[in-house]
């Protein structure tokens, strides 16, 4: 039986899969042009899938002999001396599992101790050997730093400009998480990238590896129903897509999620949305290694500097710079109706709860009362009890979780009020997140036992803060069939005293009421 594969490549002798050639098109055109050229996408997107599938492909096919060739043991060797011998090193071993013809003559007499040009030399000589023209595919290319990256793609360029006076590889791709402008260096020690593609100038063109559409989600999930005759009910797969707009890896998780550890590959029973709900927050509280590897990101300044806004809903993004093109490559951000979001509603929820992660596990502490009985009357939550005590938590708190927030420190108040309502519906309840670039606020909807409860964060900028919020809060109740919303304003001058910050009044709009906390 096949299964929902979260971990290495995939085959389709073993796993469900999307036929990785329809996700990316053109690229067989390249090689046929003899190009060079980049494959970039997020981490456990399919690269690799894709890779050694198109390797197959191309073997088979009869024109070109290809080789996957991965340069994963070569990351983070900066120099080149070390660097380049190992890279060597790597295609000959690739090349001894498969059946292209000489290749145990490829570097047979390598000069090692030439790390500036064996590399080119090896290639150069293996090519003359060959009957057909060679294709090389190197995977995890972009972990190359430094002085191996420059001296790897240099003798690539030079043997590329030989052609066709002497021989060299037909085309080549370079795969990985990023594009070609950020492969990071540290040529002089204020670059901190390429810049331009140079020294790989040859570079004809750069493709992404897509997501999954919808209906390719739908086809994985069938082929499932297919053999097992499990069926993943209409609105299951709709909340998988919603939730993961198509990321490789969250699909199959969350399927294997259900089958294997909730429903114990009980195949007689089928795959509901609240199963799929349940394999969500088991995803999102768990932290697998995918998830982990990704939030790791989130300690860098360059993705800072664009996730930031992204929760603060107002703040400028440059989206022609690389680090809004690093933080894209890594499949963190989208942009929806020329705004700026999370990639998909899980990333956003994982990306709170990592920043907000210690101030969530200080709040377990049991001096601290606030929790979801606290706020309950008749069944519904107090969200006015609920605002003031927040208010109260704020004034006594807010400097010294403020210093803890060094990374992020603008998105502070949100960060803070967020893990304070995550205490709260920990108890039951969740926390629906509508993060985006160029709103101007945050909005936040809590959903308990079927009422929504909607909130509008901001913080206070000029003198049209509360008519501007007002109008935003009364358009997001709309969206959520709400009367009642609540807006939180944060009021970060330092020259104004806490008694005036914090003010609690109601505000009518259209026939519709809003709560203005301050804080």
């Amino acid at each position: 039986m096949r299964y929902f594969n979260i971990a290495g490549p995939c085959n389709s002798t073993d796993h469900y899969m999307i036929d990785a050639a329809t996700r990316l098109q053109g690229v067989e055109q390249l090689i046929d042009h003899k190009q060079y050229f980049v494959i970039h996408a997020a981490r456990q997107s399919g690269k690799t899938t894709y890779l050694k599938d198109l390797v197959n492909r191309l073997n088979a096919d009869g024109q070109y002999y290809a080789l996957w060739c991965s340069l994963e043991s070569a990351q983070n060797v900066a120099e080149p001396e070390t660097g380049i011998p190992e890279i060597v090193r790597n295609i000959k071993d690739k090349l001894d599992d498969t059946d292209i013809p000489h290749r145990t003559d490829f570097a047979k007499d390598a000069d090692y101790e030439n790390f500036t040009g064996v590399l080119k030399s090896s290639l150069k000589q293996f090519c003359k050997l060959l009957d057909k023209p060679l294709v090389i595919l190197f995977d995890e290319a972009d972990c190359l730093s430094e002085g191996t990256l420059i001296a790897f793609l240099r003798q690539l360029r030079d043997g590329y400009n030989s052609r066709p006076e002497q021989a060299f590889v037909h085309s080549v791709a370079l795969v990985g998480m990023r594009d070609i402008r950020d492969y990071k260096v540290q040529i002089r020690p204020d670059r901190k990238s390429l810049g331009s593609a140079s020294p790989f100038n040859i570079v004809t063109k750069s493709l992404t590896l897509q997501n999954f559409t919808k209906d390719e989600t739908v086809q994985l999930y069938m082929q499932h129903t297919g053999e097992t005759g499990q069926v993943f009910e209409e609105d299951a797969i709709e909340l998988v897509w919603e939730q993961t707009q198509g990321q490789p890896w969250l699909v199959n998780a969350i399927a294997r999620e259900v089958i294997v550890e909730i429903l114990q590959s009980d195949c007689t029973k089928p795959v509901t949305a609240e199963l799929a709900g349940e394999a969500i927050q088991n995803i999102i509280l768990n932290r697998p290694t995918h998830i982990d590897s990704l939030l790791e990101r989130l300690k860098e300044d360059r993705v800072r500097k664009i996730i930031e806004p992204v929760i603060l809903g107002e703040g400028f993004i440059d989206r022609d710079s690389d680090d809004f093109l690093y933080t894209g490559d890594l499949g963190l951000i989208r942009v929806v109706n020329g705004r700026i979001e999370p990639a998909n509603p899980i990333y956003a929820e994982v990306i709170v709860r990592k920043l907000s992660s210690n101030m969530q596990g200080e709040l377990q502490n049991p001096k601290y009362p606030y929790q979801l009985p606290r706020y309950l009357n008749d069944g519904r939550i107090d969200m006015n009890f609920l605002m003031r005590d927040f208010q109260q938590f704020w004034h006594a708190n807010s400097d010294i979780w403020l210093d803890k927030f060094g990374e992020y420190p603008e998105a502070a108040p949100h960060l803070v009020m967020m893990a304070f309502l995550q205490r709260v519906v920990n108890g039951g309840g969740q926390i629906i997140r509508d993060m985006a670039s160029g709103k101007g606020r945050l909005d936040l909807c809590l959903i308990y036992e079927n009422r929504k409860y909607p909130i509008e964060l901001k913080i206070r900028y000029g003198d049209k803060y509360l008519e501007e919020g007002l109008v935003q809060t009364a358009r997001y109740m709309d969206l959520h069939c709400c009367n009642e919303g609540w807006m939180v304003v944060f009021d970060r001058r330092t020259t104004v005293k806490w008694e005036d910050k914090l003010y609690f009044k109601k505000e009518t709009v259209d026939g519709k009421t809003v709560a203005v906390v301050g804080v």
